[in-house]
């Protein structure tokens, strides 16, 4: 008999309170394949935001250099009003946008799950296009459309006798909540999408043989398994809104007048504190601070909608 066999055999009568355990040391193989992404990931995110937060605490001089000012640029941001006139302003922006967009996502996705819709392979490309058109070029096509003078309002503007002005800082914010709707619409869209395609057909052949109407289905059925991708297309749209830099800052040179000011948003007055005033330290202070009331918001609707899912 075979050195294996014989094992073998020992094993088949060995008492089972007599089994050995083998208890295997952590296996790190994992960490092998993680290392690439772990590397990127510190080097390009963890390591800058510790920098940032590091020189936060630090004010430049133009004489004695930079020195250690602890929380006095907190301090100083806390009663800056032009930071607070831009968190408000993306604030109103948030509130407004992001439930527009969000709607009109939802209902495409209801419409192509319907299987009523035509062309529903064109439709779906068609509405993720923009997305994939980068926000510099979306921005600028969006500009000379709403040019007053040269583009398709202004075209209108005189075919009509009428003297509509879309750029006016009336109707500006909305002008540009008008571009971010029609970049990121789609996108979320055929997330709304990929929730839907996850219900089981054969749960619609049984409310339609209960007799439930399209409505009824779309109702119990359809807007319930929603809550979920709702949730996380919430969470992202308000990070993007609090991050909104592109689309004022390329408009900035073809609105007339200041009526997008070096600190619309917070990301444009970080951006220009740092580059163009030369307070790096006193932007790297408000950077952390949206981060903070971004990441604040994000996890209060995270428990919101983790709340409504245990329901």
């Amino acid at each position: 008999m075979s050195q294996q066999a014989a094992v073998a055999a020992d094993a088949l009568h060995t008492p089972a309170d007599q089994v050995r355990v083998n208890r295997h040391r952590a296996d790190w193989r994992g960490w092998k394949f993680m290392w690439p992404f772990a590397l990127v990931f510190v080097f390009v995110f963890v390591i800058p935001i510790l920098y940032a937060i590091y020189i936060s605490f630090f004010q430049k001089q133009m004489i004695g250099g930079t020195k250690f000012v602890g929380i006095s640029n907190y301090i100083r941001l806390f009663h800056d009003q032009q930071f607070w006139s831009s968190v408000g302003r993306v604030a109103l922006f948030t509130c407004v946008q992001v439930p527009v967009m969000l709607f009109l996502s939802a209902a495409m996705a209801l419409a192509l799950d319907s299987m009523k819709l035509h062309g529903a392979k064109f439709f779906r490309i068609s509405t993720f296009l923009p997305y994939a058109v980068p926000a510099v070029v979306s921005t600028l096509v969006w500009g000379f459309m709403y040019g007053a003078k040269y583009g398709l309002v202004g075209s209108l503007n005189d075919w009509l006798g009428t003297n509509l002005d879309v750029l006016s800082p009336s109707v500006l914010l909305a002008a540009i909540g008008n571009i971010v709707t029609w970049e990121f619409t789609g996108y979320n869209m055929l997330i709304f999408y990929s929730s839907l395609s996850t219900i089981p057909h054969s749960l619609y052949e049984a409310a339609s043989i209960d007799g439930a109407s399209e409505w009824q289905i779309v109702k119990s059925i359809k807007l319930p398994e929603l809550k979920g991708s709702l949730a996380i297309t919430v969470i992202f749209s308000i990070i993007g809104s609090f991050q909104l830099f592109n689309e004022p800052s390329i408009l900035q040179n073809m609105v007339p007048g200041n009526a997008i000011t070096t600190y619309y948003t917070p990301n444009m007055y970080a951006y220009n504190l740092s580059f163009a005033g030369n307070q790096s330290n006193y932007a790297a202070a408000l950077a952390i601070t949206m981060a903070v009331i971004t990441m604040a918001i994000a996890y209060a609707v995270q428990l919101n909608s983790m709340k409504e899912q245990m329901k």
